[in-house]
Parts: structure tokens; sequence; C-alpha cells
């Protein structure tokens, strides 16, 4: 096994424990950071794999755009609430 093939094996672990921890996790917020960091270790996967195109894709939409709206549809379902 060459150095590669570990850091692949690494960051599949983790991917799993993070969407583990996404899926389980009683906050929302800390439930969107969990994905947040789940679609960055994607990026680093998609390097890995040789396809850069779609790890700036993935981070461009899957890691800014998505998480952002996520968190300010949460803040915004606050405030509503709080009234």
């Amino acid at each position: 096994m060459d150095l590669v093939n570990i850091v692949e094996i690494i960051v599949s672990v983790l991917m799993l424990i993070l969407a583990f921890l996404a899926i389980n996790s009683k906050s929302l917020v800390k439930s969107v950071m969990f994905l947040s960091a789940l679609s960055m270790l994607a990026v680093v996967g998609f390097v890995l794999m040789k396809a850069p195109d779609v790890a700036v894709t993935e981070a461009v939409i899957g890691s800014g755009l998505v998480t952002s709206l996520f968190i300010f549809t949460l803040l915004a379902a606050r405030k509503v609430g709080n009234k």
C-alpha cells in the first residue's frame, strides 16, 4: 500500500464518521457543520481520484453555497419562531 491508498482510506473513514454524526446530531447547526465538513472531505476524495473539476464544483456549491443557505435558513427560522 502506498501513501495515496492510506490517505483514501482515512478520508473514507472520516467521511463515514461525519455522516453518522450529522444524522445523529441533536442540534441542527451542528448537523449542518458536520455536513459541511463531509463535503470538504468529499473535495479531498475527488482530488485523490484525479477529478479536479468535480472537486472545485463540490467545494464551491456543496461546501460554500449549500452550507451558507442552510445556516441562513436556520437563523431566519429562529427569528420567525421567536416573535
